[in-house]
């Protein structure tokens, strides 16, 4: 288990190497939607932590091997919680938890903005139902109550924006920096 931070950051970026070239269900890789998700996030000022864990929010898919086409053989590899797990050994809450909350946050925000589902994309849309459609107004109070519940309301926005074949992005490299100072600052 990689413990120092250039450790920490050259596993990720193993990981990076070895499946983000799968298949994210968007016509993008999973590098793809990574990098696009957090160049967004960084083009409009987010702080850093918002970067990262924009880059990293789907790193369950990478850890995994549900294969990529999981979702249509209907099952939810609940890749959010995979990756909660994993970056919790490294990262504090302000990474982890908008992350782990992205799922709901899509659930989220197609229970209380119509207008919202009817924008998903048709793997969002596959992908809402096997996560389990609407919310409950219990779900939404629970939600709501979480400590990271805007982060991850953000970040979802940026996600939704990662999917675009022909958009060009700073490499993987581009967000070492931050990881460093953001795993730097862990303890």
């Amino acid at each position: 288990m990689p413990e120092t931070t250039e450790e920490i950051i050259e596993h990720i970026f193993a990981r990076f190497a070895e499946k983000g070239h799968l298949a994210y269900g968007e016509f993008v890789t999973e590098q793809q939607h990574a990098l696009q998700s957090a160049t967004f996030a960084e083009r409009d000022g987010q702080p850093e932590a918002m970067v990262v864990a924009c880059l990293l929010h789907d790193y369950g898919h990478l850890c995994h091997n549900l294969g990529e086409h999981i979702a249509d053989e209907g099952v939810d590899a609940k890749h959010e919680e995979i990756g909660a797990r994993q970056l919790k050994k490294w990262f504090g809450p302000e990474i982890v938890e908008p992350g782990r909350l992205h799922v709901a946050a899509k659930r989220y925000l197609c229970t209380v903005d119509p207008a919202y589902r009817a924008g998903l994309s048709p793997a969002s849309e596959q992908s809402f139902v096997l996560q389990g459609g609407p919310m409950s107004p219990e779900e939404v109070a629970a939600f709501e109550a979480e400590p990271y519940f805007k982060d991850a309301v953000t970040l979802r926005r940026y996600d939704d924006l990662g999917k675009e074949p022909e958009m060009e992005t700073p490499p993987l490299e581009h967000f070492r920096g931050m990881m460093h100072n953001l795993l730097a600052n862990r303890n």
